[in-house]
């Protein structure tokens, strides 16, 4: 099954054009999706029996920063017993209503989302809905701030321990 056939597949189920192949050339090739339908597709992903990503090996979140004012999410999927692999890539606006972004956990589809979620989270600042424990797993849960976000301000000090030099 090629990118083209896994496009048309999830476009006539989810009735949109709005998946895109974004690179097609590499040896993952990248489809972008909705944010609206990440949790869908991604559901349909792993159960349908031509497709079945049964592996989510790597969640990615990028800042793209002010000047953009966009998030990335990447996921990379694979079907092992088809030996086939995917990227999706959702794009989110850096900020709604004065909040931070916020996206579909995927950790009921996927049990690998869990800490990927947590740790894109604690570092980058996106929410994911219906995440089981979503909280910081690298920084201390008081720590300001997310340091992977491109206007990010390092604290001068934290608990009396000098941060910035």
């Amino acid at each position: 099954m090629t990118t083209h056939d896994i496009v048309e597949r999830l476009s006539s189920k989810f009735s949109t054009d709005a998946i895109l192949v974004v690179n097609e050339k590499t040896a993952q090739p990248i489809i972008q999706i909705p944010a609206n339908l990440l949790l869908d597709i991604c559901q349909f992903l792993h159960e349908d029996e031509l497709l079945y990503f049964d592996f989510m090996a790597c969640l990615t979140g990028i800042d793209n920063g002010p000047e953009k004012g966009s998030m990335e999410v990447i996921y990379h999927l694979t079907s092992i017993p088809y030996q086939r692999n995917l990227i999706l890539k959702v794009i989110l606006p850096r900020q709604i209503d004065g909040q931070p972004p916020s996206i579909p956990s995927l950790s009921s589809i996927w049990k690998t989302a869990d800490w990927h979620e947590r740790e894109t989270f604690d570092l980058i600042g996106i929410r994911f809905e219906n995440h089981p424990d979503l909280r910081r797993i690298l920084l201390p849960k008081d720590w300001e701030g997310h340091p992977l976000q491109k206007d990010y301000q390092e604290q001068d000090s934290y608990h009396g321990i000098k941060v910035k030099y």
